[in-house]
């Protein structure tokens, strides 16, 4: 079964589909137990088995919606049943700020509390019938003095007497004695309940440690007992089970160092967290905390981390970095089928999804996975394309969810960074900021990645006009590149580096002249290496004279050398040029198991895959003697002279899904195509994708 995992399915998913038997997510069974449940994580599944078994400590690291918290979840499944314990809390005498704790087996503690209340209702309700016997008593013998001697002084004695006693019996103090005997039930469990799971994400210091509750009535004899103000904090209700806490850096240095030792003494005391709380002097007994502790957080999370509590994580158990893609196996097909069951059965208010409808759902995870042959881990953002698609199944009165539904979804449920990306685009086509057609010297469309920084799966891309032009140096030393447009780091790097390639191919004297590169509309600023051919491009063609053709838009790195190297979100910038209504794109050849798609744009336009800078002029500039000189000096970066640009051929698409495409990308084109308001991002370009 795990050699099928690993293996690619050559099988393309149209005919995959038509191949499965269920018919719709009703059919398709789903495992009980929450870690069978995890897709894609086998290797985190085993190590929260084991770490369960023998109760140590996990940290999962990894992007968001990749299971962190469901993996969390299912650790309690695997711990020792029938350990859980109630935690009582008592009053001491001796000291009224430190109240005693108890530990009792699960089911004892509330057993306990519910004796103590009855015992302590009745004594109660006796002294309160003696008071009630004496005041009669008093108010009769009163009385029938008064009908013998006709005496009012006797009788007002009598009334004053049962005033004073009724007072004296009601007075906080007596009541307080009563209170006092009655524990509280810190942390309660049910004889044969699961261990708990505890999720401490965001608590602030008395959530998670526990606290001591203000007491306005602190004198008089009115205050509330210490033992009864106390309030258990997760560490403690976590006890015999997993504590999960999420974005673990967001909490601060005090109240990790407090979570460090109370998973090294496994007990903690609970104390006032406010200094000027009345519970500021109380502190308790220790309390046990005998927990799991499971963390969670992006990469960055280990940054904020205290040192000593890693330190105990690595120590004491488990380190994992969590996988965002998976093979596309046939195995993990079907699991992303079980994936889509799982959520419309979670949900509880969407239809089932038929089998055609599911397919599109694999379809979207190979596309944001962002390479043939894998699909994304990235579950939470795909459960909401389900849940999404569900609910217009459900406004369309279908019972079953079909593929257009699912099509339909994916283009209107956009992430902000995609709406922000088409406006973008209607605004730079309102004001004529880039061209599609003819042949300009120094102008140049480019494209980026709108905010692909961001933690979202999918990118937004987006076309970036460049303008290059040539002026004469103002100082001895000429031969400089002025970037405007808000560069970042890498970007202004990746200007330098281009540098050389320029010096190194061009033909005109550049020695004289300073080169000035305008990035267009980037008022949010440019980050990334990606426009590298593109500026190099811009620049030669305003150098040489030499034009450029505006129906083309490129995207890639480019080395020192001359070789064009990848980079990242080679989809969303592909579909960003053909909604922008370029016919001819360039991306780099190692971005060719990148290309996801949809078969519309293959219509709209031809995909080039270039290698070297000499591929990308060859494409790139319109015909001239000039044009011709830079091919010839370019020629020693191709392999035996021959060019290694290569037309990426579009994949066969069945007609009956081809047409449903077409209809929902006409209906969505109807429903969006209405006034929207501002939303305002950052616009970034994109950094070269680390090797998976």
């Amino acid at each position: 079964m795990g050699e099928e995992k690993d293996v690619e399915c050559k099988v393309p998913l149209e005919e995959w589909v038509e191949g499965q038997t269920f018919q719709t997510t009703d059919d398709i069974q789903i495992p009980e137990i929450k870690a069978d449940q995890v897709i894609g994580q086998e290797e985190a599944v085993d190590i929260v088995k084991k770490a369960a078994s023998q109760k140590r400590h996990v940290m999962l690291i990894g992007e968001p919606g990749t299971g962190k918290s469901m993996l969390a979840n299912a650790m309690t499944e695997y711990l020792p049943k029938g350990e859980l314990q109630d935690v009582i809390a008592y009053h001491n005498p001796e000291d009224f700020n430190e109240p005693r704790i108890r530990v009792l087996p699960a089911g004892r503690g509330k057993t306990i509390v519910n004796e103590q209340k009855a015992q302590a209702a009745a004594q109660k309700n006796r002294k309160n019938n003696t008071t009630l016997y004496i005041i009669f008593a008093i108010l009769g013998i009163a009385v029938l003095y008064f009908i013998m001697t006709k005496d009012m002084s006797l009788l007002w004695i009598g009334l004053m007497a049962s005033f004073l006693i009724f007072m004296v019996f009601r007075t906080p103090g007596g009541q307080r004695q009563e209170v006092i005997i009655v524990p509280k039930l810190l942390v309660g469990h049910d004889a044969n309940e699961m261990p708990p799971f505890v999720d401490a994400t965001a608590a602030h210091a008395g959530a998670l440690l526990g606290d001591v509750r203000h007491d306005p009535f602190q004198s008089g004899g009115l205050e509330t007992p210490s033992h009864d103000r106390l309030e258990a904090g997760a560490i403690h209700k976590a006890n015999k089970g997993v504590l999960f806490i999420d974005e673990i850096n967001m909490l601060r240095m005090e109240s990790q160092q407090a979570l460090l030792t109370a998973m090294q003494e496994k007990r903690a005391c609970i104390t006032g967290q406010s200094e000027r709380s009345s519970g500021a002097l109380v502190k308790s007994e220790p309390v046990p905390t005998d927990f799991v502790l499971v963390c969670a957080g992006n990469i960055d999370a280990l940054q904020g981390m205290h040192p000593a509590l890693r330190s105990r994580i690595r120590g004491y158990g488990y380190e994992v970095y969590m996988k965002t893609t998976m093979i596309d196996s046939d195995e993990n097909r079907k699991n992303i089928c079980r994936f889509v069951a799982q959520e419309v059965k979670k949900d509880g208010k969407i239809p089932p999804f038929d089998k055609y409808a599911v397919g599109e759902v694999i379809r979207e995870a190979q596309r944001r996975s962002g390479r043939k042959g894998e699909l994304t881990l990235r579950f939470r953002e795909l459960g909401g394309l389900v849940r999404v698609s569900g609910d217009i199944a459900t406004q369309k009165g279908k019972k079953v969810v079909g593929i257009d539904d699912v099509l339909l979804a994916r283009r209107i449920a956009r992430s902000l960074e995609k709406q922000m990306a088409d406006r973008v685009v209607e605004s730079h086509k309102k004001y004529d900021m880039f061209k599609t057609s003819g042949d300009e010297v120094g102008m140049i469309n480019g494209l980026a990645a709108l905010n692909a920084s961001s933690n979202m799966a999918e990118y937004a891309g987006i076309v970036l006009p460049i303008v290059a032009e040539v002026a004469p140096s103002q100082s001895k030393k000429g031969g400089h590149i002025v970037a405007t447009g808000k560069l970042g780091e890498i970007a202004k790097e990746a200007v330098d580096n281009i540098s050389a390639v320029v010096k190194k191919y061009a033909i005109a004297d550049i020695s004289d002249v300073d080169i000035h590169l305008q990035f267009i509309g980037t008022y949010d600023g440019v980050e990334g290496d990606s426009a590298s051919i593109t500026i190099t491009t811009a620049i030669i063609s305003a150098l040489e004279n030499i034009p450029i053709h505006q129906n083309i838009a490129m995207t890639g790195s480019l080395n020192v050398r001359g070789m064009v190297l990848p980079i990242g979100g080679a989809t969303a910038k592909l579909e960003a040029a053909g909604d922008a209504g370029i016919t001819k794109v360039l991306i780099p050849k190692e971005n060719a198991n990148d290309v996801m798609i949809e078969s519309r744009y293959y219509e709209k336009m031809e995909i080039i895959l270039v290698e070297t800078f000499r591929d990308v002029i060859e494409h790139a500039f319109a015909d001239c003697p000039r044009k011709q000189e830079y091919m010839e000096k370019l020629l020693p970066l191709q392999r035996n002279g021959v060019s290694s640009a290569v037309k990426v051929v579009p994949p066969k698409v069945p007609d009956v899904v081809h047409k449903v495409v077409e209809e929902t990308h006409e209906e969505v084109i109807e429903t969006t195509s209405g006034p929207s308001p501002s939303i305002t991002v950052d616009v970034k370009g994109d950094t070269t994708p680390s090797p998976q």
